[in-house]
């Protein structure tokens, strides 16, 4: 069986611009996530690769060549180097399985539609705001827990998932097919769609489909003058709401749009903030977004919120699906949808 390395995704040691500086997109909050490095090809190397790391850091750059190489059975491959070393996936995957939202997310966006994935909550199963077209992709257990035997049933020919949720299975999904896992889901979430976009052969779409963001981002804010406005986004959930700060996949994107996040200290280091119902008053801002599972519910915005009408004025409810878990081009699009809808109310 072909030898497979995990990768990291591409990254570049400065930002982009305004739009490409850091940003996380948790499933769990950061605090909540844990950092690890992926595994390497051969295991004599692990520990080396590992104080090399450490060395240099879990954000150092990896490389963006690629060649396309024949192994012996004559299928397709292309051999992508990055700094874990060599990958070889194929050169036209038709069967991915995606364990990650952000790989589910840009791999239907570049229109590499899998055949299987992981969701978040099997009863509520494909994010139906990625269309019809990934109405039909099976599901393989959840994110925190995929399940071989379904993933094996799909003979797929290229397996994505993420090193801090999914190494315990890394050696029975390379078994399977090759198997290539971005560092974490904290990772910014651009460099992941880059990533997915090399291994998958279409570099130049992600990059069109981050352009495309990036400038719906600007019409908006031209738009509706959002530029010196706040903006806050607000989950409730367990009795307390969580404040999503800058560096959040949809806080992120609210500032994409011009919208500045109120700041708190816990921004340097924090995705999110928990508050007890009773300081919800210091989640002021202009513009308050709040997540629901059914924003049509009137139930949807809790009454800590209501109640406290002078710092929270107006509160929206929009779809969790896509405003805290869908990650990538298409729920980027989705939040700037919501964001242009409740900016023209």
């Amino acid at each position: 069986m072909r030898g497979v390395v995990t990768a990291t995704p591409y990254r570049l040691a400065g930002r982009e611009s305004p739009n490409s500086k850091r940003v996380g997109y948790p499933i769990c909050d950061s605090k909540q996530c844990s950092q690890g490095g992926p595994l390497t090809k051969f295991h004599a190397r692990i520990t080396a690769l590992a104080l090399t790391v450490a060395a240099f850091g879990v954000t150092a750059t990896a490389c963006s060549s690629t060649e396309a190489t024949s192994d012996g059975a004559g299928s397709a491959t292309r051999s992508i180097e990055t700094v874990r070393g060599t990958v070889d996936v194929p050169e036209t995957p038709l069967r991915v399985v995606t364990l990650e939202p952000v790989e589910l997310d840009t791999s239907v966006a570049l229109g590499v539609v899998p055949v299987g994935t992981a969701v978040l909550s099997e009863v509520s199963g494909v994010p139906s705001y990625l269309g019809a077209e990934a109405a039909d992709i099976a599901t393989v257990g959840t994110v925190a827990e995929p399940t071989i035997e379904d993933i094996a049933a799909l003979q797929p020919d290229l397996i994505l998932g993420t090193e801090t949720r999914h190494a315990e299975y890394y050696d029975q999904l390379s078994a399977l097919a090759p198997t290539v896992f971005i560092a974490s889901q904290s990772d910014p979430w651009r460099d992941s769609v880059r990533f997915v976009g090399r291994i998958l052969g279409k570099e130049a779409k992600a990059e069109e489909l981050l352009t495309a963001y990036d400038n719906r981002c600007g019409e908006i804010a031209e738009k509706f003058g959002t530029e010196g406005k706040t903006a806050q986004l607000i989950r409730p959930r367990n009795g307390e709401l969580t404040l999503y700060g800058p560096s959040s996949f949809a806080g992120s994107t609210l500032e994409c749009a011009g919208f500045t996040t109120p700041p708190r200290p816990e921004w340097a280091d924090e995705i999110s903030v928990d508050l007890s119902p009773e300081l919800a008053a210091q989640a002021s801002a202009d513009l308050i977004v709040v997540t629901a599972t059914d924003p049509s519910d009137p139930a949807a915005i809790p009454a800590s919120i209501t109640a406290n009408a002078a710092a929270l004025p107006n509160p929206h409810a929009v779809d969790q699906s896509y405003w805290i878990t869908g990650v990538g081009p298409k729920g980027g699009q989705a939040v700037l949808d919501d964001i242009d809808r409740i900016l023209s109310d």
